[in-house]
């Protein structure tokens, strides 16, 4: 064996024991009770510690053109900043151009990422087109290893209702899940019309252009589609309690419906845009009021949320500033890919949810909705070793000149938490250490996913 994890309390999903963990190359290979390190073994003292599963963040935005400009954090960044956090696998969007299959869609964007990204990768493809049978090029991205595809419902290139319709139709045959971006479009194009007509243009009515109603009902309507299509539905970042409540009443009737939030939803409320820096806190779907917050973490508690991911899309207090005097300009997103983990486990330090609650939701259960399960998100025997060791009793204020992101500042600003990864791994390598990167650009691989094929809202035993 190459390392031993010694001394420490492994976390999966359902449980919490003490037990060591050797790593060879690149896999776990043994988990046992005082296991004897061979001569060479480096070992990694985890006595007071939680040995845990890396993180897979299913929802990042890596030099995204959008709004004008194109997101701070590029593959490099912003993988670093996730390995910094202890995310050792992300799934970034890779969009459609115009007229490219599918195929061509994810060479393009891997081109970019090989080279940078110094972990783990996968992507899911942003769907803009359908002509030309560019559908039937589905089955070749999943052959490929790519077996998701997200629509989104609003922007300008966002798709139609039909175009929705054919791709869940089209998903069910060969092997895919398809995501949404749940908002009603028309509504969204009214009330930002409405309150500029109006003169009312601060951050604030970002989020009464995009209320509660607003996404709650293309929530609804998206889970019309999947039911009547026979096709599981992924929801991306859920952030409303009328669609929390749409989730949990598909999920109880027995529809493969799946649910993402965001650590931003979950400690901050629409009254952020109320601030003198509203404007970084602006994002889509935006933060919304307190009863939609509280129904998220109710949906945590009761399973009807299955993963918590960041929509990391970072833009520069530069680009922000630009819609100081309209709304408009602003550039939709907010840093969290380094802060998702750490949030998440923090909540578990206190008592909010479970520590295995944490680990199922930001890596077992991401696993197992996208084709990784047998590979990542947990802490077993012949998984890669991607381990975070954690430390419960250090306690740290987020500061953005600790972040290892390229973005000038974050949202989570002077935010404590309870606990933080001490040491990060990926594929048994040492990335980060006491708050320092130790990771190399471009050592991070593109992971293959395996077809998808959900077919009830229990994830026990599926892939």
């Amino acid at each position: 064996m190459d390392k031993l994890f010694k001394g420490g309390k492994i976390v999966t999903a359902t449980s919490i024991y003490k037990a060591d963990v050797a790593v060879t190359g690149e896999k776990i290979t043994l988990i046992g009770q005082n296991i004897k390190p061979d001569a060479e073994t480096e070992v990694i003292d985890c006595r007071g510690k939680y040995v845990l599963p890396g993180a897979i963040d299913a929802h990042t935005h890596l030099a995204m053109p959008f709004g004008g400009t194109i997101s701070t954090d590029d593959y490099e960044t912003g993988t670093r900043s996730a390995a910094c956090g202890g995310t050792t696998t992300v799934f970034d969007f890779a969009l459609q151009d115009f007229g490219e299959t599918f195929p061509d869609t994810v060479k393009r964007r891997d081109a970019i990422a090989a080279p940078q990204a110094v972990v783990d990768y996968s992507f899911h493809i942003g769907v803009k087109d359908l002509s030309d049978g560019i559908e039937d090029t589905m089955k070749d991205a999943v052959a490929m290893g790519v077996p998701s595809f997200k629509v989104f419902m609003v922007y300008d290139f966002g798709v139609t209702d039909g175009i929705f319709y054919r791709v869940l139709e089209k998903s069910k045959e060969v092997g895919a899940l398809v995501a949404v971006h749940a908002e009603n479009n028309e509504m969204v194009n009214y009330l930002t019309q409405k309150y500029i007509d109006e003169k009312k243009t601060s951050a604030w009515y970002h989020y009464m252009s995009r209320p509660e109603f607003v996404e709650g009902e293309a929530d609804e309507r998206a889970i019309q589609w999947a039911k009547n299509s026979g096709a599981a539905l992924y929801i991306v970042h859920l952030a409303n309690k009328q669609g929390m409540d749409a989730v949990t009443k598909a999920r109880d009737e027995g529809y493969p419906i799946f649910a993402e939030t965001c650590p931003q939803y979950l400690h901050f409320t629409r009254d952020v845009y109320k601030r003198p820096d509203g404007r970084n806190f602006v994002c889509s779907p935006p933060m919304k009021d307190k009863a939609s917050q509280d129904a998220l973490w109710a949906g945590i508690r009761r399973g009807d949320i299955q993963t918590v991911a960041t929509d990391h899309c970072p833009f520069k207090k530069s680009e922000k500033n630009w819609g100081k005097k309209d709304f408009r300009l602003i550039p939709n997103g907010c840093a969290g890919i380094e802060n998702m983990y750490p949030y998440m486990l923090s909540e578990a330090n206190r008592g909010r949810i479970s520590f295995s609650k944490a680990v199922e939701l930001c890596s077992t259960n991401v696993a197992k909705i996208f084709g990784l399960a047998g590979k990542k998100g947990a802490i077993e025997c012949g998984l890669d070793a991607d381990i975070v060791v954690y430390d419960p009793k250090k306690n740290v204020t987020i500061t953005n000149k600790e972040m290892h992101g390229a973005t000038d500042h974050t949202v989570w600003e002077g935010v404590r938490v309870k606990g933080y990864p001490q040491a990060v791994f990926s594929r048994g390598n040492l990335v980060y250490k006491d708050g320092k990167f130790l990771g190399s650009k471009g050592a991070g691989r593109f992971v293959k996913c395996d077809p998808i094929k959900l077919t009830s809202p229990d994830l026990t035993g599926s892939k």
